[in-house]
């Protein structure tokens, strides 16, 4: 299929400073997969790659530099995402005009490599490259004098220009008896009341605090950058009175504000535990809302460059919560939201918060659907602040950027406009990743919030003082015996009545249905031989419409999310092949067929499965059906599963 591909125009000299970038470097020659992007320095040891875009498809593709005169294997892997789990650096991902930091490992710097490429390491395949000029001359942090040492005992070290939005402050001394006392930024000459407040190292606005030697970070708001001020000042406001300065010139050769920084962590300067005095956690926010009634608080405060969250839900251990931005400002979207995923982990009695971006409501197959930003090759930009967990109540505590640096993943926090947000609580899987919630379990109705807003409070009650709600009762397992043909199409999972309640474990939005029958036990024979009829979809462009049957060891499934030594400590029975490589495909899909609600979700006002299998209607598409032919070997298990989740067969 012909493809018109158009891309943002750029031209620029390498060696030019963009002072919102770095050091100019060149773009990226594409060779293959549609490589391409332009390249900055943006201090000795960090590029950045702007409007990057690849496709993907690339087996094992990384960022790649050396210093020989040409692209080789003769190099290394520069690691993204920095942060990863793994021993191992994950491959890249789709790209599409993506913004990208990449960190040089293990100390090198830019002065050490020659180029930088796009590489495939399994068919050592070059497929984009730039190289990088040996005059180059990366941005470097600028050293300033100490603060001007005039009121209030106010002294430091010298102070350090780490990029264009951040001071270093070292050894930096104040007996905090100033009334109105601001880190203040301007123009001219000599601070005046003309300025503007800078947040404190825990991004708060209040007024100073005393300082007894601390080494502190500040960041300058998102309007301002050292290019535009002059001076920075320790400055009483009310009093319009100078405690000292030190003055920003303007020859800076700073690094850009990228988000390259490492800064030190909010709880480093007042650390906090896993409890708090405040029983709801509240930590003193004016604002509150109820999202869900009886179920889902939001309590928030913007914070300087920061909005810090509390979400507070009447829910189970095994449950998430999740709030952010609708994916349409003008209507209620999952779609292209942009999320915090919070929860509490009992085995490990510890609380998470998660960014997350849902292109899709189906679960991330590390390209669409419900994904962590880290796997779409962002980054986790939601703090973890404090968790409590009690009398069947979760409260978590997060901080996240008002702006980011990932345009894709995440949305710009509006601060001075209500913004349209949405929310859910659902199930979490066996690996702590959130489950389809049930429609009653998430916002439908318009809710917008003013985030710079004070004392918009409109929750009436506690959710601590609610008594606990009755569990529904889960529909009795399904059981099919002495067939040798089974049908499996896709449907909705029941609710709380249906697959979570009879397995134990989540699910995304649909699962198999066996002849009808929701996620049943099947009984087989071994030395006997079963067909399988599979109309699960055989697009696998459309991941929401791809689902190839396979049977398994595995309860788990999702083989093909899994790493390679994940796909190992599985055995699969039927389904899925390996090519010559020692890639694993699956053999089974077929045209794509799934029981939909004749209205809305009724999973929970029926008592029985069939009298809810009376409330959907079949839809298929067109095409053939998959056929699975599957003898039973001798060696085959008790208990085996098939496709992507916990369904069971059972032999006898």
């Amino acid at each position: 299929m012909p493809i018109i591909m158009c891309a943002n125009g750029f031209s620029g000299d390498a060696g030019v400073l963009d002072d919102n970038y770095g050091r100019y470097i060149g773009n990226i020659k594409g060779i293959a997969h549609g490589v391409r992007g332009h390249v900055y320095a943006v201090d000795e040891n960090t590029l950045f790659v702007r409007d990057f875009f690849y496709d993907g498809i690339g087996p094992t593709a990384y960022f790649w530099a050396g210093k020989s005169s040409r692209i080789s294997p003769d190099g290394f892997t520069i690691p993204y995402p920095e942060d990863y789990p793994a021993v191992e650096p994950p491959p890249l991902q789709t790209h599409n005009n993506s913004n990208i930091i990449l960190r040089l490992p293990g100390g090198k710097r830019i002065k050490d490599i020659k180029w930088l490429s796009v590489w495939c390491r399994r068919f050592t395949v070059n497929f984009g490259e730039v190289f990088i000029p040996a005059t180059l001359d990366p941005p470097k942090p600028r050293i300033l004098p100490e603060f001007k040492r005039l009121a209030h005992n106010l002294r430091s070290g010298n102070i350090s220009i780490l990029d264009a939005r951040t001071f270093y402050i070292p050894n930096l001394h104040y007996d905090g008896l100033g009334p109105d006392a601001y880190f203040f930024v301007g123009n001219g000459s000599e601070p005046s009341p003309y300025g503007v407040k800078v947040p404190n190292e825990v991004g708060s606005l209040e007024p100073l605090k005393g300082y007894q030697g601390e080494d502190i970070e500040i960041q300058l708001p998102r309007s301002l950058t050292m290019h535009s001020i002059d001076w920075l000042a320790v400055w009483c406001v009310q009093y319009t009175h100078n405690f000292g300065h030190v003055n920003v010139p303007d020859d800076l050769d700073v690094p850009p504000a990228l988000g390259q920084t490492k800064l030190t962590p909010t709880w480093w300067y007042n650390p906090t535990s896993s409890t708090t005095s405040d029983p709801e956690g509240r930590w003193e926010m004016s604002n509150c809302r109820e999202l869900l009634p009886g179920k889902l608080q939001v309590h928030w405060e913007v914070q300087g460059d920061w909005v810090q969250v509390q979400l507070t839900g009447k829910i189970r251990e095994n449950q998430y919560m999740a709030f952010g931005l609708s994916g349409n400002q003008n209507s209620v979207t999952m779609i292209g939201g942009d999320v915090v995923v919070v929860f509490y982990n009992p085995a490990k009695n510890s609380f998470h918060a998660e960014d997350y971006y849902l292109s899709a409501t189906t679960e991330c197959d590390d390209k669409n659907g419900v994904c962590q930003d880290e796997r779409l090759g962002g980054r986790n930009d939601a703090v973890l602040v404090t968790g409590t967990r009690r009398n069947g109540v979760t409260c978590v505590v997060y901080r996240r950027p008002v702006q980011t640096n990932e345009a894709i993943n995440d949305q710009p926090v509006p601060v001075d406009v209500a913004a349209l947000v949405i929310a859910a609580i659902g199930p979490l899987g066996s690996s702590d990743q959130p489950g389809a919630h049930a429609i009653q379990d998430m916002t439908t109705d318009e809710i917008r919030i003013n985030f710079n807003s004070r004392d918009d409070h409109s929750c009436t009650f506690s959710l601590y003082n609610l008594d606990d709600d009755l569990e529904l009762s889960a529909w009795p397992p399904n059981i099919i015996i002495g067939e040798k043909e089974f049908r499996a199409k896709l449907g909705p999972s029941g609710g709380a009545r249906g697959y979570t309640a009879i397995t134990g474990h989540s699910t995304g939005d649909v699962v198999w249905y066996i002849n009808d029958k929701l996620i049943p036990e099947i009984y087989v024979e071994r030395r006997q031989t079963y067909t399988f009829i599979v109309e699960g979809g055989n697009d696998p462009n459309k991941g929401e419409h791809y689902h190839p049957l396979y049977i398994t060891d595995s309860s788990e499934g999702g083989f093909g999310q899994k790493d390679d030594a994940e796909q190992r400590k599985q055995r699969v029975f039927a389904g899925i092949v390996y090519d010559s490589d020692g890639l694993p495909f699956p053999t089974t899909a077929g045209r794509y067929c799934e029981f939909k609600f004749k209205s809305y979700d009724r999973s929970s006002e029926m008592e029985t499965f069939n009298a809810f299998l009376d409330s959907l209607k079949l839809s298929c598409e067109n095409g053939n059906v998959g056929l699975l032919n599957w003898t039973v070997a001798e060696e085959t298990p008790d208990l085996v599963y098939y496709q992507v989740k916990l369904l069971f067969i059972i032999f006898g």
